[in-house]
C-alpha cells in the first residue's frame, strides 16, 4: 500500500515536481482538490519555502500561474516571522470574546458533531496525520465560534496529530478563526462545508443563513467536553559512534534538512529536547514520521533530553544550529532559515501587510530568474 506521506527522498522530490500550480489555484479549497500535500515535510524542515519557490520559477511559468500558490507559502513564512516576535501560545491582537468552555468537545475529539464532511476530516487526522486546511478551518470554527471553547487546547489537541504540526501556523490559525488574531471570526454553515467536501447534508445545526450562525444555541452534542492529556514517546537515544574531535550538526524537531552542509565532516544529532515536547507534546506517528525523514542524513544519531544534558555530552564541540523561537537558548553558532522572502523580516499585525511589502520581491524573482534583461525591465517599470 503506498504511503500517504513517504520519507524517502526520491519520493518526496517527485511529489514537489508534480505539483501543478494553475490546478492548485482552481481547486485547492475543495478536500478533492490538487493540493501539494508538501506540508509535512516543510514543517520538519526537510524542504523550505524557498526549495519550493525555486522549483516554481524553474519551471517556467510567470508570477501570475503561481501566485496563489507563492501566497499559500508566504502565510507559512508569515507565521514564523510573528513567532520570532510574539508568544503565539498568547493572545496575538486581543483576547477571544465568548469562550463558554476550556478544553475540547468532546463531540470533536471523537469525530461525531453530526458534520459529515467535518467528522470524515477528523477520522483522516486521528489516522493519517493529515487534514485539509480548508477542515482544519470548520473544525476550529465548530469548536471555538459555535461550541464557544476557548482555542488553546482545541490547537494543542490537532498540533498532536499533524504530521506538517507547526505550532506558529496553527496557533495563529486557530486564533484567527476565534477571532483573536483578526477583526472577526469565522464561520462556515452548511452549504460552505458540504460544497467544499463534497458531502451533501441538510438540517444540521450549521444549516442556516450566516448572519444567525453567531447567535444560534450550542448544540447539545457540543456541550460535553473530553478531558485528554497529550503526552510524547520519545525515542531513546543513540550517540554511539560519535567523535569528539569533529564539531557537531544539531537537528531538531523543526530541522530535518538532508541538504544542510551535506558536505561538513561532523557528528550530526537529531535532538528531541524534552521541554519542547512537554509544551509541545506530538502522537507517536510524528515522531515516528520525523524519525524516517533523518534516516536520508548519513550518520545522523539520536538525542532525547534536555539541553543541559546534551550539552554535558558535546561540550568543548562547536556546535551549529538553525535559528527557530524554539531553541533560542542553544548555544553556538546560529545559521539562518532557508527563507523564501528574507527581505522581509519583523512583524506585522496582518498577513496583508505583510504580502504589500513581500509581493514585489516575489514578482522581482520570477522576473529576474528568466534573464538579466527582464531584470532591467523590472528595475525600469518600478520608475514609470
Amino acid at each position: 500500500m503506498k504511503k500517504a506521506f513517504p520519507t524517502d527522498t526520491k519520493s518526496i522530490h517527485e511529489r514537489l515536481a508534480s505539483i501543478d500550480p494553475v490546478r492548485y489555484s482552481q481547486t485547492r479549497n475543495y478536500v478533492t482538490g490538487a493540493v501539494t500535500r508538501l506540508s509535512p515535510y516543510m514543517s520538519r524542515g526537510f524542504l523550505s519555502t524557498k526549495q519550493v519557490l525555486h522549483h516554481l520559477i524553474d519551471s517556467g511559468l510567470d508570477f501570475e500561474s503561481c501566485e496563489t500558490l507563492v501566497r499559500e507559502l508566504a502565510w507559512r513564512e508569515y507565521f514564523q516571522r510573528v513567532w520570532q516576535k510574539k508568544s503565539v501560545d498568547n493572545y496575538l491582537r486581543q483576547p477571544q470574546v465568548d469562550v463558554r468552555s476550556q478544553g475540547i468537545p468532546r463531540a470533536v475529539s471523537t469525530a461525531s458533531t453530526g458534520i459529515t464532511g467535518v467528522d470524515l476530516s477528523i477520522k483522516e487526522l486521528i489516522d493519517t496525520g493529515y487534514m485539509h486546511n480548508h477542515c482544519r478551518m470548520y473544525t476550529a470554527s465548530i469548536t471555538c465560534n459555535v461550541a464557544r471553547y476557548g482555542w488553546h487546547e482545541p490547537a494543542r489537541w490537532m498540533y498532536y496529530h499533524l504530521l506538517d504540526g507547526d505550532w506558529a501556523s496553527n496557533a495563529c490559525s486557530w486564533q484567527w478563526v476565534a477571532g483573536s488574531n483578526s477583526s472577526k471570526k469565522y464561520f462556515a454553515n452548511q452549504e460552505n462545508i458540504s460544497r467544499y467536501t463534497g458531502k451533501k447534508q441538510t438540517g444540521t445545526f450549521l444549516d442556516v443563513d450566516y448572519g444567525l450562525l453567531p447567535f444560534i444555541p450550542v448544540p447539545e452534542n457540543l456541550v460535553e467536553a473530553t478531558p485528554f492529556q497529550l503526552t510524547t514517546e520519545l525515542p531513546s537515544s543513540d550517540l554511539s559512534g560519535i567523535d569528539p574531535k569533529l564539531p557537531v550538526l544539531l537537528f531538531n524537531y523543526y530541522n530535518i534538512d538532508p541538504n544542510w552542509m551535506p558536505e561538513r565532516e561532523a557528528n550530526r544529532i537529531l535532538f528531541f529536547e524534552t521541554d519542547v515536547f512537554e509544551r509541545y507534546p506530538v502522537s507517536k506517528a510524528c515522531i515516528e514520521f520525523s524519525l524516517q525523514l533523518s534516516a536520508n542524513i548519513p550518520g545522523i544519531r539520536i538525542f532525547s533530553g534536555s539541553w543541559s544534558e546534551l550539552s554535558l555530552l558535546i561540550d568543548g564541540s562547536e556546535i551549529h544550529y538553525k535559528e527557530h523561537p524554539l531553541n533560542e537558548h542553544y548555544q553556538g553558532i546560529r545559521h539562518e532559515r532557508d527563507w523564501m522572502c528574507p527581505e522581509v523580516s519583523g512583524y506585522f499585525p496582518s498577513f496583508s501587510g505583510y504580502w504589500n511589502k513581500a509581493e514585489r520581491h516575489f514578482r522581482k524573482k520570477f522576473i529576474t530568474t528568466a534573464s538579466p534583461q527582464s531584470e532591467l525591465e523590472f528595475e525600469t517599470s518600478k520608475n514609470v
